[in-house]
C-alpha cells in the first residue's frame, strides 16, 4: 500500500497520514538553521544577553504564516512558485526575478562553504587551512548526487539525520553551559529590550533577516509536490494542506529550539565578556586557537562562528570545541542540498530550461566558491567568518521577491480557486510583507551607512541600484494590488499593457463557478516524482 496518493478521509487526525506527508517541511526548516542563521544567534546572545529571544520567537512565527502560503501554492495548483511566476510574469520582470532569486542561493551556498571550511579548520586543529576547506567543499557535490540517485525520501532522511546532528551538539552545548533557565523563558516571553544598545538593535533586525530565507518560500511550494494528490477532490487538497501545515509548524519548533540552544548558550557565557579575559582563560587552557582573541583588549568580544568554538574549547574543554565545528559542519552540509534544490527549481520554472542536476549543482557552487577561496587564501579566519553579516545583508535584499509573488497568487482566485487567502489572509500577509520589507531594508541602509566610505561614485551607484531594486518592488506590487481586485492600476500608461492578459484579475460580479484552481490538473510535468519512494 503506497501512502503517495492521497484522497479524502473523514478522520480529523491521522499519524499515519502525517508521516507520509512529512519530508518536505523539514527539508525547508534546514534553511532555519545555516551556518548564517547559526552566526545571528551567536551574536544575539553575546550583544544582548537573553533579551533578543522574543524577536527569534516571533521571527520564526511570522515564517511560518509564509511557508504555509507557499506550501498551499504548490498543494493547489500543482505548481511550484518560479512555475507559476513564469506563466503569470511579463518576460522580462520574470528574468529579473530569476536573477534575484539566483542572488540569494548563490549566498547561501557561499554560507555553507564558509561554515565547512571553518568546521574542518576547527576539526583538523588548523591542519586543514581555511582555502583547502573551501577546495574541499566541492565534494559536497558528489556527496550530493550520490543521495540523489536513491530517491527523495532517502534525502529527506538524511536531512532528518543533520538536523539531530545540529540537535544533539548544541542541545550537549546547552547542558554543559547550563545557561539561566528562567532568563531564558524571561527573553522569549516579554518583548523589550531594555538598556540595550544601537547595536543590539540592529542585531534584532538582522535576525529576521537571517531566519526568513527568500529562496526557501520557493523551495517549500516545489517540495511538497513530490506527494500525489487528487486536486479533482477538494477534500483531498484540504487534507494535504492541514497535514503540510502541521508538518512545517513541527519542523519549524524543532530549529527554533536549536536556534533558542545557540542564542542561550552566548547569552551566558559570552554576553559582557572582554577579549583580554577568553584570551586570559584559553591560555590557562592551552588552547592553540588562543591568538583570535587579542591579549590587551579590553572591548567585548565581536563573536562569530570561529571565536564561539575556541571560547568553547577554553572554558568547558577541548571536547566542546569540536562537538560546536561537528554541528556547524552539519549546518554548512545541509545549505548545499537545499540550494541545489532550490537553484534548480528556480531555473526550470522561471527560464523554463532544464539542466541536468550535476551541472546545475557545478554552477551554483563553482559561483560559491570563487570569491569564498580568495578571501580565505589571502586574509584570516575573522574576514572569512565576517563574510556571514555580509551575505546576510544580502539575502534580506532579495526577501521582497519572493514575498510579493506568493503573496500575489495566494490571493487571486483565479488561481487558488475555493483556497484563495480570504480577506483576514490577505490583510495579515500584506502588512506582515510590507513590515518585514522595511525592516529589513532600514537593515540593510544601516549597515551601508557605517560601511560606506564616502566617495562619489559609492552613492550614484547605490542610486542606480536602488532605482533599479524600488522600480522592480514598486511593479510587484501594482500586480499584488491587481489581484486584490484593484483595477484601477490596470489605467497606468507602463502597466496597462502588461495587465492586459494577466490572469489575476478579480471581477467582484464574476460568479466563480469552480472550487478548482486555473491550473489543477498540471502536474504532468512534475519533476520531483516521488510516489515509488513513498513507504507507509
Amino acid at each position: 500500500h503506497s501512502a503517495t496518493s492521497f484522497s479524502s478521509n473523514k478522520r480529523i487526525f491521522s499519524f499515519r497520514k502525517l508521516w507520509a506527508f512529512t519530508g518536505p517541511g523539514f527539508l525547508m526548516s534546514i534553511a532555519y538553521l545555516d551556518p548564517g542563521n547559526i552566526e545571528s544567534d551567536l551574536q544575539s546572545g553575546t550583544i544582548a544577553g537573553y533579551k533578543l529571544l522574543w524577536v527569534l520567537m516571533w521571527a520564526t512565527v511570522l515564517g511560518l504564516m509564509m511557508q504555509r502560503l507557499s506550501a498551499r501554492l504548490g498543494v493547489v495548483t500543482g505548481l511550484h512558485l518560479a512555475e507559476v511566476c513564469y506563466r503569470q510574469y511579463p518576460r522580462v520582470p520574470r528574468i529579473l526575478l530569476w536573477i534575484m532569486v539566483e542572488i540569494a542561493i548563490i549566498g547561501s551556498d557561499m554560507q555553507e562553504v564558509i561554515g565547512t571550511s571553518i568546521a574542518l579548520y576547527i576539526l583538523s586543529n588548523k591542519a586543514i587551512p581555511l582555502w583547502g576547506g573551501v577546495i574541499i567543499t566541492i565534494a559536497d557535490t558528489f556527496t550530493f548526487l550520490l543521495l540523489d540517485r536513491y530517491g527523495l525520501r532517502k534525502l529527506e532522511l538524511f536531512f532528518g539525520i543533520l538536523i539531530i546532528v545540529m540537535a544533539v551538539t548544541f542541545g550537549y552545548e546547552y547542558g554543559t553551559v547550563q545557561p539561566d533557565q528562567l532568563a531564558v523563558l524571561k527573553g522569549m516571553f516579554v518583548p523589550g529590550c531594555k538598556d540595550c544598545s544601537s547595536q543590539a538593535v540592529l542585531q534584532a533586525v538582522g535576525i529576521i533577516g537571517a531566519v526568513i530565507m527568500p529562496h526557501n518560500l520557493y523551495l517549500h511550494s516545489a517540495l511538497v509536490k513530490s506527494r500525489d494528490i487528487d486536486r479533482t477532490k477538494k477534500e483531498a487538497v484540504s487534507e494535504a494542506n492541514k497535514y503540510f501545515f502541521i508538518e512545517a509548524a513541527i519542523a519549524l519548533l524543532t530549529s527554533f529550539v536549536i536556534n533558542v540552544f545557540v542564542v542561550a548558550i552566548f547569552a551566558a557565557g559570552l554576553n559582557g565578556k572582554t577579549n583580554q579575559e577568553v584570551h586570559s582563560m584559553c591560555v590557562n587552557a592551552s588552547n592553540d586557537h588562543a591568538d583570535i582573541f587579542p591579549a590587551n583588549s579590553t572591548e567585548l568580544v565581536e563573536a562569530d562562528i570561529y571565536k564561539a568554538g575556541v571560547y568553547l574549547g577554553c572554558f568547558f574543554g577541548a571536547a566542546c570545541m569540536y562537538i560546536w565545528a561537528v554541528g556547524i559542519l552539519a549546518a554548512g552540509q545541509s545549505s548545499t542540498m537545499t540550494g541545489t534544490y532550490v537553484g534548480q527549481f528556480a531555473m526550470e520554472g522561471f527560464l523554463n530550461l532544464r539542466w541536468k542536476r550535476w551541472q546545475r549543482v557545478l554552477f551554483t557552487r563553482s559561483i560559491a566558491i570563487t570569491p569564498t577561496f580568495f578571501i580565505a587564501f589571502y586574509q584570516d579566519v575573522e574576514d572569512l567568518s565576517g563574510m556571514n553579516n555580509i551575505l546576510n545583508v544580502v539575502m534580506s535584499l532579495q526577501l521582497p521577491f519572493a514575498l510579493l509573488p506568493t503573496v500575489t497568487f495566494t490571493s487571486s482566485r483565479k488561481i487558488m480557486g475555493d483556497f484563495v487567502n480570504g480577506i483576514w489572509s490577505k490583510i495579515a500577509a500584506s502588512l506582515l510583507s510590507a513590515a518585514i520589507i522595511a525592516i529589513n531594508l532600514w537593515f540593510v541602509v544601516t549597515s551601508m551607512q557605517t560601511s560606506m566610505a564616502g566617495y562619489w561614485w559609492q552613492y550614484l551607484i547605490l542610486a542606480l541600484l536602488g532605482t533599479f531594486y524600488f522600480s522592480l518592488i514598486i511593479y510587484l506590487t501594482i500586480y499584488l494590488l491587481y489581484a486584490f481586485g484593484f483595477t484601477a492600476v490596470k489605467s497606468l500608461p507602463f502597466i496597462s499593457n502588461h495587465l492586459a492578459d494577466y490572469n489575476l484579475e478579480i471581477d467582484g460580479n464574476e460568479e466563480v463557478t469552480s472550487t478548482l484552481p486555473q491550473y489543477g490538473a498540471s502536474t504532468s510535468e512534475i519533476p520531483m516524482r516521488a510516489s515509488e519512494e513513498h513507504t507507509r
